[in-house]
């Protein structure tokens, strides 16, 4: 008799998340086929077969000024989510980042169906900031699988399992110099121009925010060096947004879609680049992975940027500096995101020297750190997701 199906629902309300949620997908297919899915995912996930109750992007904001006119939109996805998973009574909701909806529906989850196991993908980042999170996601969370290797004592030390998977950038290889060249060639970028990639976020506040000062910002690197090229890489979600916004930038970017050959055209365009001006998330990792050295800036709402100062517990937000234990990657928050503090920052970037050098460094020891040669961290998150159910895995 074959082993009873196991029936999983999983959620993620972002870009990050549906990237991490398809590796976990595939992972799941392979150490236990009889494996059934449903939930919220983006194209990633639905690529793996998830079918999404509905659009990912409903979910993707972030900050208290973005979040309060689309409460009521949220809202009904909360209640759309937990009926979804009351009906389908799964073996374990698995939640995977945007903690803000994610924990509230486990909340309400679990008020239906008390015994219902929940694990989520991407443990809160309390090193950072606001270390009580982690005691209040245990009310309501079983098990965390962590993208950092130095996250799980404080998982385990409010009550949670918790599992270090790896982080699915350091399992994605360099694209060759042949698929730099190819891109190169079908833009008509010249071999030795300088490519810059820009990427301003994938949410609707941060290309808000951020685009006009990034543009700037390329536009007096570009002075510098006429030959200059801008690539940016894009999402679904906030494409239209980004076309947009950049019409007045004084370099006109090559903008790679989120189109059917998305994926294969950003990895493309990351192995073009020499540099890069990106907003502070994930995004730094994948940079990483390619070798893309880059500048970090950001900005947030008023409100959303005082809090922060008042709460954050790190001098450097960005990834690649807190894995590698250094502060190699420069980063421009807040008041001190601006067109002529970033630019110097950038150029420095752009020829061979001690910024660039430091930086490739920090991102080998990143990589390393993040489990590059080992196994595939969506194959490592299924097998901990159905340990964690004491469920057995197929041999993978």
């Amino acid at each position: 008799m074959g082993a009873r199906s196991l029936r999983l629902v999983l959620i993620a309300g972002e870009p990050s998340g549906d990237a991490l949620g398809a590796p976990l997908i595939a992972g799941l297919r392979e150490l236990a086929p009889e494996v059934e899915v449903s939930g919220v995912g983006g194209p990633l996930m639905q690529a793996e077969g998830l079918e999404s109750l509905f659009p990912m992007e409903d979910l993707a904001v972030m900050g208290l000024a973005e979040v309060v006119p689309a409460l009521p939109r949220i809202l009904r996805r909360l209640r759309q989510a937990a009926a979804h998973v009351a009906a389908a009574r799964p073996d374990a909701l698995v939640t995977i980042d945007s903690p803000d909806f994610c924990l509230r529906l486990a909340a309400r989850a679990r008020a239906a169906q008390p015994g219902l196991r929940t694990i989520h993908y991407v443990a809160p980042s309390v090193w950072a900031w606001r270390p009580g999170r982690a005691a209040r996601m245990a009310r309501v969370i079983d098990h965390v699988l962590a993208l950092l290797p130095f996250e799980p004592p404080y998982m385990t030390a409010a009550g949670m399992g918790c599992d270090f998977v790896g982080h699915p950038a350091a399992a994605v290889p360099p694209a060759g110099p042949g698929v730099a060249a190819a891109f190169r060639a079908a833009h008509a970028i010249a071999p030795e121009a300088p490519v810059v990639l820009a990427l301003p976020g994938s949410r609707r506040g941060e290309v808000a925010r951020l685009s006009a000062r990034f543009g700037a910002t390329l536009g007096l690197v570009a002075a510098a060096r006429p030959g200059l090229r801008v690539v940016l890489p894009t999402v679904r979600g906030v494409a239209g947004q980004v076309a947009e916004e950049v019409r007045g930038w004084p370099v006109a970017p090559v903008i790679v879609g989120p189109g059917r050959d998305g994926a294969a055209a950003k990895a493309a365009a990351f192995a073009a680049a020499d540099a890069a001006i990106a907003a502070s998330g994930t995004v730094s990792l994948e940079l990483a992975a390619a070798g893309v050295p880059m500048v970090i800036g950001y900005d947030a709402s008023p409100l959303t940027r005082l809090m922060a100062r008042a709460l954050l517990k790190v001098d450097t937000v960005t990834l690649v500096n807190l894995v590698s234990g250094t502060r190699a990657v420069p980063e421009f928050l807040g008041a001190a995101c601006t067109p002529a503090a970033m630019a110097p920052a950038l150029a420095a970037l752009l020829a061979p020297g001690p910024a660039r050098a430091a930086q490739e460094a920090a991102m080998a020891v990143t990589m390393e750190r993040l489990g590059r040669g080992g196994p595939r961290p969506g194959l490592r998150a299924a097998r901990a997701v159905l340990a964690a159910l004491g469920r057995p895995a197929a041999a993978g």
